[in-house]
């Protein structure tokens, strides 16, 4: 029976790659050869999907909108999410439990509840159909998850450090920049992996807050109907490039990730 302990995890890895093979298979292949019958690798091998991307602007703009209001929504979740978990994890106030309850019901609430309240609000000062508008829109769900996430890792760091650091003569913001946050860069990493991939699936919130400057890929991708019917290899091709950007992330903060399930609120 030990001899076949392998078995279990090939097919869960299988599985789990299965619908990435086959959209990766699809975006290599045509409309009619999709629609035409079931083959396990493309019979017409071509690039054209991926051609019509990278070089359709209003396709490659997308992903250049979309990467760029995640990255900027990370970065003014994490920043925000640092003073604040330091604060939960520090401090004992009137009402922090309450408040820090309160914080992760805006994570519960699904994005069709601030639709439209956004949208009339970006509409009235000028901010709709641009990048800050949906990346601060993004915060709503994503500063409650970075301040849970790093606040269970400031935490786990003995309040001595702090101490210890204030008696050597360090002012708070040199022992939190140059101190504190280096303990704690396994749960920045997880807190910004996680901000990045939930601002980057977001669909909602970014397409009723955009309209043609700062239109996401997802928004591009529902709009592919033609007089024939969907592209469906240029949807794929889209798909998969869709995927890389994750995967790239993943790449780069796997050794946080590790450590965050390992020892953070993950």
């Amino acid at each position: 029976m030990k001899r076949f302990k392998w078995l279990v995890p090939l097919v869960y890895i299988v599985f789990l790659m299965l619908p990435i093979y086959w959209l990766l298979s699809m975006s290599f292949k045509t409309t009619n050869e999709i629609l035409g019958g079931f083959s396990l690798w493309p019979r017409q091998f071509t690039l054209e999907n991926y051609r019509k991307i990278f070089t359709d602007p209003t396709w490659y703009a997308g992903y250049v909108n979309s990467i760029t209001y995640v990255v900027i929504n990370t970065v003014i979740s994490v920043a925000a999410a640092l003073p604040a978990a330091y604060a939960f994890s520090r401090y004992r106030f009137l009402g922090d439990k309450h408040l820090f309850f309160w914080l992760l019901t805006n994570r519960m609430a699904p994005p069709a509840v601030f639709a439209l309240p956004f949208f009339q609000l970006y509409s009235a000062v000028g901010l709709f159909d641009t990048h800050i508008a949906v990346a601060l829109a993004h915060c709503l769900f994503n500063i409650p998850l970075a301040v849970w996430i790093l606040e269970g890792f400031m935490s786990g760091v003995p309040k001595e450090l702090d101490e210890t650091a204030f008696v050597d003569g360090y002012s708070f913001g040199r022992f939190f920049v140059k101190i504190f946050l280096p303990t704690i860069a396994a749960g920045i990493g997880v807190a910004a992996f996680f901000c990045f991939m939930f601002s980057w699936v977001e669909l909602l919130l970014a397409k009723t807050l955009t309209s043609v400057v700062a239109k996401p890929i997802a928004a591009v991708m529902t709009r592919t109907a033609s007089s024939s019917g969907y592209e469906l290899g240029l949807l794929a091709a889209a798909g998969t490039l869709t995927i890389l950007p994750g995967a790239v992330v993943i790449w780069f903060v796997r050794n946080y990730i590790a450590k965050g399930f390992a020892l953070g609120r993950v």
